[in-house]
């Protein structure tokens, strides 16, 4: 029986609990930790648990008495926490965004190679069948080379959703939607289309008094063998429509679901090859359904690793990085407004917190004009 505990309570712990409760034959949720007790206590209640509940979670650690966390408090506090928990020999799921910082995301991932633990970072959305249908697609090469994609992150959020101490601080969340929201869309385009080896951004705060970060933020992807992609983030957008588009050379599909493959005329003009989309639509279809979607089918991932002594979970901490290291490049991008390339070495502006706090723009709709001198 693996022993679990969560650290942090917010509205997301819940989605965990939720999630841990489909496996009781494998797993028991043995803590739950917040400084907030009452909040650790109502939750407990909520679900009926016989747990413990404490406000420290370093207590766990002493008595050798979980085997899996999951951390769920805020970006700011990951790397202190899952670091500890690794190297104590626990075995970490670790809500998205993974750290505030490169340097942290690289001091988790020393923690768990000198410890041997499992670090598993949430992307939910790719345990979807959608996004299993769709990269299987992509992955067939019936479209050809991918020239173009699009990955629209359109949420809507009030000024007050900033009432949170801290949300919307550099210091304390490390960005705005990019990070936060555009996370998850970013996370499945680097899944189904590998990273770019350049990236020009522009990131605004339209809206929100309450935010000293953006608001919305448009990225340009350029990848070898001229391909695009562009990325828009967005907590402004009213009916919060969310979609990845991928143009091949000889069809397009996406999430929503759709499909629709051309072929030339004699003059050059578009003939619409049915064929081809028949081809392509039955592919997509014959995935077999997953068994557990979301963060059911993360929980299991992990659990299954740890009961299989295996270590190999499907969104493990470098693929966790890499999807920061992206959203690093737009911040970096837009801070300058210069293009930059990838991979971004370790004496990249923002590899650091502390880098992130000296030139992280605390603006309302303008670059940072010590970033846009660095440029030139």
């Amino acid at each position: 029986m693996i022993r679990v505990a969560i650290i942090g309570t917010g509205s997301i712990a819940a989605v965990h609990l939720q999630s841990y409760s489909l496996f009781t034959g494998r797993c028991r949720v043995v803590a739950l930790v917040n400084h907030n007790i009452e909040r650790a206590e109502a939750l407990r209640d909520q679900f009926q648990l016989d747990c413990r509940v404490m406000q420290d979670y370093r207590e766990l650690l002493q008595g050798g008495e979980v085997d899996l966390v999951s951390i769920c408090t805020p970006p700011g506090s990951h790397a202190e926490i899952a670091a500890s928990c690794m190297r104590a020999g626990v075995h970490v799921l670790l809500e998205k965004p993974m750290a505030m910082s490169l340097e942290e995301c690289d001091q988790m991932l020393e923690a768990a190679e000198e410890s041997g633990s499992i670090i598993s970072v949430v992307g939910q959305n790719r345990f979807l069948d959608a996004h299993i249908r769709l990269k299987a697609t992509l992955d067939s090469g019936l479209l050809g080379k991918i020239v173009h994609a699009q990955a629209d992150s359109f949420w809507w959020r009030g000024n007050n959703y900033y009432d949170v101490p801290w949300r919307g601080r550099w210091e304390t969340e490390g960005g705005g939607c990019t990070l936060n929201h555009g996370v998850h869309h970013i996370d499945l385009l680097l899944w189904m289309l590998g990273m770019p080896h350049t990236v020009q951004a522009v990131i605004s705060n339209t809206s929100h008094d309450h935010s000293e970060a953006e608001d919305l933020s448009i990225a340009i992807l350029s990848y070898p063998g001229g391909g695009l992609a562009q990325v828009t983030s967005s907590v402004v957008h009213h009916g919060e429509e969310r979609q990845l588009i991928f143009q091949g050379e000889r069809a397009r599909v996406s999430v929503p679901w759709k499909v629709y493959a051309s072929t030339p005329r004699d003059d050059g003009f578009p003939e619409r090859n049915a064929g081809l989309e028949e081809t392509i639509g039955q592919l997509h279809d014959s995935i077999e359904p997953l068994q557990y979607t979301a963060h059911d089918g993360q929980v299991d991932d992990i659990l299954t690793a740890i009961e299989n002594k295996s270590g190999q979970v499907f969104i493990d901490g470098y693929e966790g990085r890499r999807t920061l290291e992206l959203i690093t490049a737009i911040y970096e991008a837009s801070i300058t407004g210069c293009p930059v390339s990838l991979p971004l070495p370790k004496d990249s502006m923002l590899y650091t917190r502390q880098g992130i706090l000296a030139h992280a723009p605390r603006f309302h709709g303008a670059v940072d004009k010590r970033g846009r001198q660095a440029c030139q």
